[in-house]
């Protein structure tokens, strides 16, 4: 009972995100709005509660069956991917690419933001 209960809360929170974005016409998903909305929610609660972390712990423990579908839709595609797989490189690696630099640089300005150097320490710090 406590998976449909966690189930069900994850499913009302997708929903919620859905409507949310049609309603105000939104230029994101629905899906990641209502979980954008359930992680303010943990945030707040400090906590997940145990059906929550025992769906997501279920969904999780399945998730390379979630990947299927995109499996099957890549198959439908073969031709045109064999087509234009030269564009389709470049865009991943760029992409690649880009997302690792963007992910250094923000950590290593938060690392700046959240410690302190150790030359500004006092004895009183340590």
């Amino acid at each position: 009972m406590q998976f449909l209960n966690g189930i069900t809360l994850l499913l009302v929170y997708q929903l919620v995100g859905e409507i949310t974005v049609r309603l105000l016409g939104l230029p994101i998903p629905g899906p990641v709005l209502g979980m954008v909305m359930l992680f303010i929610t943990l945030m707040i609660r400090g906590k997940a509660p145990a059906s929550v972390d025992q769906a997501s712990t279920a969904l999780l423990s399945h998730l390379s069956l979630l990947f299927v579908p995109a499996g099957v839709g890549m198959m439908a595609h073969f031709d045109r991917i064999a087509d234009e797989w030269v564009p389709i490189a470049l865009a991943l690696l760029l992409s690649t690419v880009i997302t690792m630099v963007a992910t250094a640089l923000i950590m290593q300005i938060t690392t700046r933001w959240f410690t302190k150097p150790l030359a500004q320490k006092g004895p009183a710090d340590e």
